[in-house]
């Protein structure tokens, strides 16, 4: 035997070893680890400070099936089984269920579920920044419906606030943050209808009754302000922090680019976890702190289409900049909120053995639980959307397309056919950490969230416990009081 024969046993030896330990591993392994988790949680001691600092994370679309394959994807692209990875925000220590359904709707919208998020309240399906008196595009109906939120709360106590989201800016979760509408595609004028009587578009709510260019700097110079407008990679990385008060950036015509689309040249767009560390760094200038909100908002068009893979890919880019965000705060300051406003219709099925290429077949199919079509399946499905094969020679049986399963435009099958798929009604996951993270407990309604955020925060209704004064300032006096970085193709600033 030659000295590479003699290496290429050992290599294969010390192979079959580790993956013996891994799919083998004696109780005591399982029990050790256990017992260091149980260790690490009789330690742990609350956070009962204010937090300075807020940050809410969005997985739009990102329900309880949607993290778990993330999760195991993650995994994967790192050479494991999978199963066993934590995502980052999985490493928060106060996890809760959210219950997300509108007040006249079992299943949510993105509109709806955002306004509970950060306006903490129940809202109709499909309307904006409104409670339940606003009725579906009825404009005499929000006269009195309109609420705030956690963004002016956090502006009337002279902290900066700001948005970033893949989405069109005026799109649901986003606009949420400063607009009211019984309507949420209302996105612009040629939206509204011939009778929208006292209704505004919500792109002229954003710009506050201007929507061009010109008008936004216009404002920023009249006030002295140091502003930037940017719409590619390369104007977006020459931005100085410490130097700008204000950032907007246009950087699609549309939404973002999917991740696996994304053109990362200089005339390409930014990641999600570039653009939030750009408004960390821009809104802790304000010694008062900031709230931020961050979408992940193509999570939920890439199950729309049924192709898991985009949307899983755009899960782990919300988690890159959910891990971001821990690295440039203090956990002791900054309360990290990371949910969902809704889940999809989306599941892992079968039976398959631990490692699985989560997006593959499913293997080994058992004889007791093989298809009664004789044909294969993915592990990842929809119970509805576009997968369904309407060509009446049945399902389509992916071991004939095996090569197309990793493209990011495969789409998986589904059980009733629909043009889009739908939205799930389940429970979906919050995820906490900082101070005040320990309310964030049990099974909650959705809109508990935002109310949590602004005990935290000592902003809004509910200030009795506050040890600090009052520190809300002038708007007028304050130049980070509105450092608003929304991001769609985005980043934008608003008063």
């Amino acid at each position: 035997m030659t000295p590479c024969d003699k290496h290429v046993v050992l290599f294969s030896i010390l192979f079959i070893l580790f993956w013996n330990y891994i799919y083998t591993q004696e109780a005591y392994v399982w029990r050790k680890e256990s017992q260091e988790i149980l260790k690490n949680a009789l330690n742990r001691k609350l956070n009962t400070n204010v937090a300075k600092n807020v940050i809410l994370f969005i997985g739009d679309g990102m329900g309880v099936s949607t993290v778990t394959a993330a999760r195991i994807l993650r995994g994967q692209k790192q050479g494991r089984p999978g199963e066993e990875t934590i995502l980052e925000f999985e490493k928060f220590p106060h996890v809760a269920l959210s219950k997300t359904y509108n007040i006249d709707k079992q299943t949510s919208d993105s509109g709806a579920t955002a306004t509970a998020l950060m306006a903490g309240i129940k809202a109709n399906y499909y309307t904006i920044g409104v409670d339940g008196r606003a009725k579906y595009a009825n404009c005499s109906s929000i006269r009195n419906a309109k609420v705030d939120g956690m963004v002016n709360w956090s502006k009337y106590a002279g902290k900066s606030t700001g948005i970033v989201t893949s989405t069109r800016v005026t799109h649901a979760t986003p606009a949420a943050a400063y607009a009211h509408a019984p309507q949420r595609e209302w996105e612009s004028d040629i939206k509204l209808p011939a009778n929208h009587g006292e209704c505004k578009d919500i792109a002229y709510q954003l710009i506050v009754d201007q929507s061009d260019m010109q008008m936004w700097k216009l404002d920023k110079e009249e006030r002295g302000a140091i502003y930037k407008y940017v719409w590619n990679n390369s104007d977006f990385n020459a931005i100085d922090p410490t130097k700008t008060d204000y950032l907007l950036g246009l950087f699609q015509q549309d939404h973002l680019d999917y991740e696996l689309e994304r053109d990362q040249s200089d005339k390409g767009e930014p990641s999600l976890s570039e653009l939030v560390r750009k408004a960390i760094q821009i809104l802790s200038k304000n010694d008062n702190g900031f709230f931020l909100m961050v979408e992940g908002g193509r999570i939920d068009h890439g199950h729309h289409d049924g192709k898991a893979k985009k949307a899983l890919y755009e899960t782990l880019s919300l988690e890159d900049a959910v891990r971001e965000a821990v690295a440039l705060t203090d956990e002791e300051e900054t309360l990290i909120v990371v949910t969902a406003d809704h889940s999809h219709v989306f599941n892992i099925a079968g039976y398959p053995k631990r490692g699985n290429d989560i997006l593959g077949v499913v293997d080994p199919l058992f004889r007791q639980w093989y298809p009664l079509d004789g044909k294969a399946y993915t592990t990842l499905l929809y119970a509805n959307g576009p997968g369904f094969n309407m060509s009446g020679s049945g399902r389509t049986d992916p071991l004939e397309e095996v090569h197309n399963l990793h493209d990011k435009d495969y789409v998986q099958n589904s059980g009733v056919p629909l043009k889009s798929e739908t939205h799930g009604g389940e429970d979906v996951a919050i995820y906490a950490k900082g101070p005040m993270a320990h309310l964030i407990h049990g099974v909650q309604e959705q809109h508990y969230v935002a109310h949590v955020m602004a005990y935290a925060s000592c902003v809004g209704q509910n200030k009795d416990h506050c040890r600090q004064t009052n520190t809300a300032l002038s708007l007028q006096n304050n130049l980070f009081n509105s450092c608003f970085i929304l991001l769609n193709c985005v980043f934008y600033s608003i008063y």
